[in-house]
């Protein structure tokens, strides 16, 4: 929580030339405070560790005093994650948090837990901007104030559109009258 917290407070400095679409590393080691009565990283753990590099994402694209400005939070809408390993006491990591996405209602993030060549784990997660009466900012204004301009998103890879229509993240079907 500490770290989540000082990321929020204390953004790093936003990266030159980072784009939309290029991932963002941040390097992490593994806490006693992490850790389960298994001795590894507890699951719930993961999910406030992707937390603070999706705070580092936000920061290495300049992102930080726009959202400031607006009155913008992000907030995620659901997330999934599938282990592969187990991250032990006081381990060295990477997560690589990339933006796979967005509709006019989420942002689409993949974060991999990698040690060296090794993949642990890897999350999903949609992900949204609120404004400070809560309500939802399209992913489309977010990104036109990010970057000055309409962009298109690329295609979601099949998992995570399915995952997204399997969740209720996806952008809905207009009701069609019988």
């Amino acid at each position: 929580m500490l770290q989540l917290t000082w990321t929020g407070l204390f953004p790093r400095k936003a990266r030159p030339g980072q784009t939309l679409l290029d991932p963002s590393v941040t390097r992490m080691r593994v806490g006693p405070l992490d850790l389960d009565s298994y001795l590894h990283v507890n699951n719930g753990t993961y999910l406030q560790m992707m937390d603070v590099a999706r705070n580092n994402q936000i920061a290495d694209l300049g992102m930080f005093p726009i959202a400031r400005e607006k009155g913008w939070a992000p907030v995620v809408a659901a997330s999934t994650m599938k282990y592969r390993r187990s991250l032990q006491p006081f381990d060295r990591f990477e997560i690589t948090t990339r933006i796979v996405g967005w509709d006019e209602r989420m942002f689409y993030l993949e974060q991999v837990f990698t040690r060296g060549d090794k993949l642990y784990a890897r999350g999903i997660v949609a992900s949204r901007f609120l404004d400070r009466k809560g309500n939802r900012i399209s992913a489309f204004e977010v990104v036109r104030d990010m970057v000055g301009e309409e962009l298109p998103s690329p295609e979601l890879p099949e998992d995570v559109a399915a995952w997204a229509r399997a969740m209720d993240v996806a952008p809905r079907e207009p009701a069609t009258r019988s």
